[in-house]
């Protein structure tokens, strides 16, 4: 067949839809209009591919040229250094492993590094490189933790980006307002401009930014214009009053609590709770006081609860939900709730003169005592008090510290979080050396970043306890992750003399010692590559 038939094969409206059929097909199974099968029918599709390229090419009408987007804004923060750059580099090339089974080998993961050096670049105030802001949009487009610090690193020019690929749109909706610039302080007509006329999204980076710096401003301003916005939004705008949260918002969120929305009505009694002298506070600490009393008739002084048998319309105007959720008594759910949103500070003197400590030692009747000390928990998490903290985590070598009692594991570590760094570290490095690291990865999580000494060292004995034991460390791969990111790389010395291949006993299960020798490897290069990276963001 010649070249002549095959840009015969062109004339048909759909024949490249032919000629691709034919494609996929092969020309032994379907031959295109025009060409005679055979051995040379598939260069004669070919040629006719080549030939309906160049038609289609021709015929397209010239359009008119879009407009080019605006340069870039200006980043002023310094340049990342030349090593840093090429080190966060590999750390966004680096893909998680596709291969099955549990051995990870040696080699560290590079992407649970990514969030720690972000977090020590932002640290630095280092400007994103320009050729890597594309990796690193796409890396937060598939990890959201990641998107908090990306945005920050990136700068301005992520939401320049992500006006010019969909992909990225995220970045507009995580950025307050868009990216869009918000009016300076002394512009207090385009700040009421933009308050009564923007977007949401711009409404709520305004009122978030002027809480910031004026928090009475920023309520005077919400005030103006309350009563007329939706329900969905006044929530959104009062979740704003945290931050700076003090006794000066108290009469307008005592309004709030006669507002027609029951979540706003909750979130306005939750923030009101939080401040032990509103009038709030001191009526839910009445409440409260009337059901929790000690009894002194038994051998031993006792607590005894007599929950409230219903919730009128003063505790529902308070923030006191009415219905319980499925598998919950009434009363109970009530009574939670009225002890959660007391004043810890009140319990001292209604219960004879106790500390925090002896209140919580006490003997509670009628299998209260959970009920009572999980809502304690969650007061002192809400106040912030760190004395009823410690009272209600007791020792960590405590007995119940270990297993089920009056207060989980879940509900310890969020009471850590109301201690400082180094008593949070001590508290769970004592916790593990009672009780091992089999319950302690949630109390590991709120702990802070490098490790505290004695931390680090109840970890790893702890891990070289278990290596000893001779079961697989598979079961601590959790914990053994934990400490590559938050181990303090000083240790990586301390832990050479476990890189070694242990001698097995005849309990151990076989081939342990040789996975744990792995996974030490691996920590100690981990260690190794964290202070190697905090020195390329030193410049050293």
């Amino acid at each position: 067949m010649d070249r002549t038939s095959a840009r015969d094969t062109t004339s048909a409206p759909d024949a490249w839809e032919e000629l691709v059929t034919s494609a996929l097909l092969g020309t032994a199974r379907r031959t295109p209009p025009g060409i005679e099968p055979g051995p040379e029918a598939p260069v004669a599709l070919l040629d006719a591919a080549a030939m309906e390229t160049v038609r289609r090419r021709a015929g397209l009408r010239p359009a008119r040229a879009v407009q080019r987007p605006q340069p870039a804004p200006e980043d002023p923060r310094p340049e990342l250094p030349a090593a840093a750059g090429r080190r966060l580099a590999m750390l966004l090339a680096d893909r998680p492993g596709t291969g099955g089974g549990s051995r990870r080998g040696t080699a560290p993961d590079l992407m649970e590094l990514l969030p720690q050096w972000l977090a020590a670049a932002n640290t630095h105030g280092y400007a994103a490189p320009p050729q890597l802001l594309p990796a690193l949009l796409d890396a937060a487009r598939g990890r959201t933790d990641l998107r908090p610090a990306v945005l920050a690193f990136a700068g301005s020019r992520a939401t320049w980006l992500a006006r010019l690929n969909p992909d990225w749109r995220f970045a507009l909706r995580a950025t307050p307002g868009g990216g869009a610039a918000l009016p300076p302080a002394q512009d207090t007509a385009g700040i009421r401009l933009l308050w009564e006329e923007g977007l949401f999204a711009e409404r709520v980076a305004l009122l978030a930014a002027i809480r910031a710096r004026d928090p009475a401003a920023a309520r005077e301003l919400l005030a103006t214009t309350w009563t007329t916005e939706r329900a969905e939004d006044r929530l959104m705008f009062l979740d704003s009053l945290r931050t700076g949260l003090g006794p000066d918002d108290e009469p307008f969120l005592e309004q709030t609590l006669a507002d027609r929305s029951r979540n706003v009505r909750a979130t306005a009694a939750e923030l009101l709770s939080a401040l032990p002298d509103s009038a709030l506070a001191a009526r839910m600490a009445v409440r409260a006081g009337a059901c929790v009393a000690v009894d002194h008739t038994r051998d031993t002084p006792t607590i005894v609860v007599e929950a409230p048998h219903e919730c009128d319309s003063g505790m529902e105007r308070d923030g006191v939900v009415p219905k319980a959720p499925s598998g919950r008594g009434e009363r109970s759910w009530w009574f939670g709730q009225l002890v959660e949103a007391a004043p810890l500070g009140g319990w001292p003197g209604r219960l004879g003169g106790r500390t925090p400590a002896e209140i919580v030692a006490l003997p509670v009747a009628d299998d209260w005592r959970n009920e009572l000390h999980a809502a304690w928990c969650r007061a002192a998490v809400r106040q912030r008090d760190a004395g009823w903290a410690r009272a209600l985590l007791g020792t960590p070598a405590a007995p119940e510290a270990g297993g089920p009692g009056a207060v989980s594991l879940a509900e310890r570590a969020k009471l850590l979080g109301t201690l400082g760094s180094a008593e949070r570290a001590e508290w769970v490095a004592g916790f593990i050396a009672t009780h091992g690291l089999s319950e302690a990865f949630q109390l590991l999580g709120v702990c802070g970043v490098p490790w505290a000494p004695p931390l680090g060292r109840a970890v790893v004995d702890a891990l070289n306890i278990a290596r000893d034991a001779g079961s697989y460390p598979w079961s601590f791969s959790g914990v053994m992750g934990l400490a590559e990111r938050c181990l303090d790389p000083a240790e990586a010395g301390r832990l050479e003399g476990l890189m070694a291949v242990p001698d097995e006993g005849e309990d151990a299960s076989p081939g342990a010692g040789g996975y744990w020798a792995e996974a030490f490897q691996r920590l100690v290069t981990t260690l190794r590559l964290r202070a190697a990276m905090a020195e390329e963001l030193e410049g050293t």
